[in-house]
């Protein structure tokens, strides 16, 4: 079986009630592999698929619907990332944090208190460096396994 487009996400459904009765097969997935459009995977019921998303189309994301069949959907499930969540105590704190990650071209995406985390916070994958730089600077941080919104992806960029 050939993916040419998702469904749909399992999160954002108007009407959940709608695959409700259906058996969830999934397609687990680390998050760097979010990124790839065209790829072959296989599901824990060990269905081989193939995915072939079009040209502009956006990453995969955890509850993607890939397929519906009569009693059994086809979903993606990522596993959680190692993560640093980084939790600065003020602006001018964490200003100086993402300008010294930022040199290190190291990934990060930003959450409000809305957020899961329930806190501004910035997370980057985990970088034993980087441990060691907040603890330097005494910036609070937790180690986290976390399944991500979006994966992690570098941004291109020239000197």
């Amino acid at each position: 079986m050939i993916i040419e487009k998702i469904l749909g996400n399992l999160h954002e459904l108007p009407d959940p009630e709608r695959y409700a009765g259906l058996h969830k097969e999934k397609v687990v997935l680390p998050s760097a592999q979010l990124v790839k459009r065209i790829q072959r995977v296989t599901t824990d019921h060990g269905k081989e698929l193939g995915i072939r998303l079009p040209a502009g189309s956006g990453d995969l994301r955890d509850g993607d619907i890939l397929a519906v069949g009569d009693a059994n959907m086809i979903v993606v499930s990522v596993l959680p990332s190692d993560v640093l969540v980084i939790a600065a105590r003020s602006i001018y704190e964490m200003g100086i944090v993402a300008h010294s990650l930022g040199n290190r071209h190291l990934q990060a995406q930003f959450f409000d208190a809305s957020s899961e985390y329930g806190a501004e916070v910035m997370v980057c994958q985990y970088d034993h460096t980087v441990e060691d730089y907040l603890k330097h600077v005494g910036v609070p941080y937790e180690r986290q396994e976390r399944v991500m919104p979006v994966p992690f992806r570098h941004a291109e960029h020239t000197h």
